[in-house]
């Protein structure tokens, strides 16, 4: 069942009810005070964003070390603003966050960035099965010094920074935003980012040639001789997540700094390995425990 704003409004009417929602699932079995040595009730303060322990007053903040740090906006647009960013495919800019938060840019700027840390993948969890591979070009904002001089007609005119992909067939994405498609820069991410012994597809690129000796069952198309589906040899599915990001950039975002690229590819990956998911909003929430604060 969709998740919708009047569900939103009645789960989180006002910050008393984030708070406690936080609280309770950061600490799910009870707090534990670190000066009784032991799990004891702690009362909601009503001036501070914190609980007390009732045997010797100890504080503890729900909010420490996660996105919500310190920040002086309330709760209630916080995740007013994780529901904006999870009810789109192709993602929501800054200044729209905004428009509909009625804050300052430079705060909606930093919300939306802190959100789409908490949509970044495990790097550590590896993709199994039937795993597609490909790598992309995003034009550079050019905003930012990035024209070059073509040397050859039909050469493009912005730098182009490269993405890496990797799909799980019914599963999920890992994106990496990388310096060069060759294979000392892609064969590390493969070996990261897939299990031993699954089947890669792939186009006809060099760099996926010895995947075989790597111990994985390779199989390609060869797009420069229009071969795009081979039976069940194809990159559909990496294709797709490109199209949709491609989309996303040159729809909603515009231009995207280069420093910034691999957070924006995170947000799409996590689109696409949560697409199937009965609400995206609960999906990002559930990683709330994971971010820590990175100062911008």
């Amino acid at each position: 069942m969709k998740y919708t704003i009047r569900d939103l409004q009645a789960d989180f009417p006002n910050d008393d009810a984030c708070l406690e929602w936080l609280k309770d699932y950061l600490y799910p079995d009870g707090i534990y005070c670190p000066i009784d040595k032991k799990i004891t009730l702690h009362h909601r303060m009503k001036t501070r964003k914190s609980y007390s322990c009732e045997l010797c007053g100890h504080h503890i903040h729900p909010t420490a070390d996660t996105i919500f740090h310190k920040s002086t906006t309330p709760l209630t647009l916080w995740f007013y603003a994780i529901y904006l960013m999870a009810s789109t495919r192709a993602g929501i800019s800054a200044k729209q966050l905004e428009r509909e938060l009625g804050v300052t840019y430079k705060t909606a700027w930093r919300m939306f960035h802190q959100i789409r840390k908490m949509m970044a993948d495990n790097e550590d969890e590896n993709l199994t099965g039937e795993v597609e591979v490909d790598e992309t070009y995003i034009h550079a904002d050019p905003m930012k010094n990035n024209r070059i001089k073509p040397k050859l007609p039909g050469q493009r005119y912005y730098k182009s920074e490269i993405i890496f992909g990797i799909v799980e067939r019914g599963g999920k994405a890992k994106v990496r935003h990388v310096k060069s498609s060759g294979s000392r820069v892609l064969m590390p991410e493969l070996l990261k980012g897939i299990a031993p012994a699954s089947t890669v597809y792939s186009d006809e690129a060099r760099v996926y040639g010895k995947l075989a000796v790597w111990g994985f069952t390779h199989a390609a198309v060869n797009h420069s001789k229009q071969q795009y589906v081979a039976g069940h040899i194809h990159t559909q599915n990496v294709e797709n997540l490109w199209s949709n990001m491609k989309r996303g950039i040159r729809g909603v975002y515009r231009h995207v700094d280069a420093k910034y690229l691999q957070a924006y590819a995170n947000e799409y990956a996590f689109r696409y390995s949560h697409r199937n998911s009965v609400s995206m909003f609960w999906a990002i929430l559930d990683r709330v425990e994971k971010t820590k604060l990175v100062n911008n």
